[in-house]
């Protein structure tokens, strides 16, 4: 596996591989490793024969409040896995590199994008869009894999990607949990250990809401009310728990089939989110 951290070495590379008929798929990561990463290089592998990941912790996603300073740099454990798991490129650039200059041109994402985590993190999403996009044009790979925790940056980068006729195959890649059922995520990390012990109670309330509507339960707004009050009850600050369509996270009506749970919410210092898919029968 090499380690790059220019852009004309990346491209110098991923001609060589093209010219050998390799098909390139492209891993984004902001570092600090776990299994549910390496569950998309799983992914990557089943979807191409040569495997890009990068690692770069993008300050336009971050507010001036947020954790960018204190996001976990984990460098050199990152490379190891990711070497393990048979990636053949790490692109690691640093903030000279990606952003030689004021980032001005920024992609500007639909209202999709300042609704649920667009409405705690205003911003958020046109950061993530805009270096999405100018990593795409960087590596300009035949697939990229995408974890579908982060579900709404999932629906956002592929609408970004068919609007813009972007040749670039989006893969999905199921949520890693842990035992426990709390989705595997880096700020996990910033847990105590008794936060720990009661982060699973997110993927529980989701997962009694999720129970509701498959037993024919179809008054929405009532199933998240709930939601969000015994969330409460455990000590959780709680900033959504909302039932929208899996399509377009637009609010669904009684006869949709395909929906998605999202929540949102605070267990100490630490704010987590998830989601749970649902398939229903027709009503």
């Amino acid at each position: 596996m090499e380690i790059l951290t220019r852009i004309d070495a990346l491209r110098a590379r991923l001609s060589d591989a093209r010219r050998m008929g390799c098909r390139v798929v492209f891993v984004p990561t902001m570092g600090n490793l776990h299994a549910g990463h390496m569950s998309l290089l799983a992914s990557a592998k089943q979807h191409g024969d040569y495997i890009v990941s990068s690692i770069f912790v993008n300050r336009l996603q971050f507010a001036p409040n947020e954790d960018f300073d204190r996001y976990p740099r984990t460098f050199e454990s990152d490379c190891s896995m990711l070497a393990a798991e048979g990636a053949h490129i790490v692109f690691a650039p640093d903030e000279t590199v990606l952003y030689p200059a004021p980032q001005v041109y920024m992609v500007q994402t639909p209202q999709v994008g300042d609704e649920l985590e667009g409405q705690f993190r205003p911003g958020f999403f046109r950061g993530v869009a805009t270096v999405v996009l100018k990593l795409f044009n960087i590596v300009q790979p035949d697939a990229a894999v995408f974890g579908k925790k982060d579900y709404q940056q999932l629906l956002i980068i592929r609408g970004m990607v068919n609007q813009l006729a972007l040749p670039i195959e989006i893969v999905a890649s199921d949520t890693v949990r842990a035992i426990d059922g709390l989705a595997l995520s880096s700020r996990n990390g910033y847990l105590s250990e008794g936060d720990r012990a009661r982060a699973s109670d997110l993927y529980k309330v989701l997962t009694e809401a999720a129970g509701l509507l498959r037993h024919g339960r179809r008054d929405f707004p009532v199933i998240e009310k709930q939601s969000v009050e015994m969330l409460g009850r455990s000590g959780w600050d709680t900033d959504y728990i909302t039932i929208r369509r899996q399509r377009d996270l637009s609010s669904p009506d009684a006869s949709d089939e395909s929906l998605v749970i999202l929540g949102a919410a605070k267990i100490g210092r630490t704010r987590l989110i998830d989601n749970l898919e649902i398939g229903l029968q027709p009503t």
